[in-house]
């Protein structure tokens, strides 16, 4: 089974979960991915971002944990994500978490307009970052990138907005996956 076709099949298995506890989101899983895809698109995100934000939260696909553990999704996706897929995709994927801690420190606009599954994870995930940290982050390469998908992610739970469908976004996957 090639990348594409695991995704597929991994949005099947788990794309209807709602988040629920203190994770809750008024979106399920696929219906936040595809609207992080067309946040990115709009914005005319090159294709490895627009897979990138699809992709971000793919690491819960592969365990669930209690809502009081960081379950470290973003960590996790990356063996699997690597397989198949640029660092333009990966590392914006790896990055989202520290991209909110980051954000949280700056901008204080961005802080009070988090969920509250957000406001509940990012002190799971370590809280807002120092100033050096954030400054550490920021030199990063793909750290940019990360920021902006953080964005899209916060933007992505909007319930019954119409967006493409799965398969629409897979072609972008199939797309800008490296053959191996």
């Amino acid at each position: 089974m090639d990348a594409v076709e695991r995704i597929e099949q991994l949005f099947a298995q788990h794309g209807d979960v709602v988040y629920d506890g203190a994770r809750s989101e008024p979106v399920t899983a696929l219906q936040h991915a595809l609207q992080c895809a067309q946040l990115a698109e709009w914005a005319h995100a090159p294709s490895t971002l627009v897979a990138a934000a699809l992709l971000h939260d793919i690491g819960h696909f592969f365990e669930q944990l209690p809502d009081d553990v960081d379950d470290r999704h973003e960590h996790r996706a990356v063996p699997f994500l690597a397989a198949w897929f640029p660092p333009s995709v990966v590392e914006p994927v790896r990055l989202h978490v520290e991209a909110k801690r980051c954000l949280v420190t700056f901008d204080t606009v961005y802080a009070a307009a988090l969920s509250p599954a957000s406001v509940h994870s990012l002190a799971l995930q370590g809280g807002p970052m120092s100033a050096a940290e954030a400054a550490v982050f920021q030199r990063q390469p793909y750290a940019g990138d990360a920021l902006q998908l953080r964005r899209w992610d916060d933007a992505a739970k909007e319930p019954g907005r119409a967006v493409p469908s799965l398969g629409y976004y897979l072609a972008v996957l199939d797309d800008v996956r490296v053959s191996r």
